[in-house]
C-alpha cells in the first residue's frame, strides 16, 4: 500500500487526532467516516445522520428550559456522588 502526503491546517489535524485510537492511523479515521463511523465508532452510524435534523425546531425556548434543567439534575447528581465518594475515603 502506497501512500501520499497531504497539508491540512492544525485544527483540522487536532481533530483527526482526537478520534484516533493508539492503534488507528490517520488513515483509518478518515476510512471509518467515509463508512459512516466517525463520531459514533463501531456503530455504523456517522455523524452525518444528524444532519438537518433541527431545521424545523420551533420551540427553542422550551428545549433551552429542558437542557438547563438536565444540566442542573446532572450537576446536583454528580456532587452528591463527590460528597458520597469524598465521606467513604
Amino acid at each position: 500500500m502506497g501512500s501520499i502526503n497531504i497539508s491540512i491546517r492544525r485544527e483540522a489535524y487536532e481533530f483527526l487526532k482526537s478520534l484516533k485510537s493508539r492503534d488507528a492511523s490517520f488513515s483509518d479515521v478518515i476510512l471509518e467516516m467515509k463508512n459512516g463511523g466517525g463520531m459514533n465508532r463501531g456503530t455504523g452510524k456517522g455523524i452525518l445522520k444528524f444532519a438537518g435534523v433541527l431545521k424545523d425546531k420551533n420551540d427553542w425556548k422550551s428545549t433551552e428550559k429542558r437542557m438547563k434543567d438536565f444540566r442542573e439534575s446532572f450537576n446536583k447528581r454528580i456532587e452528591k456522588t463527590r460528597k458520597y465518594m469524598e465521606s467513604s475515603r
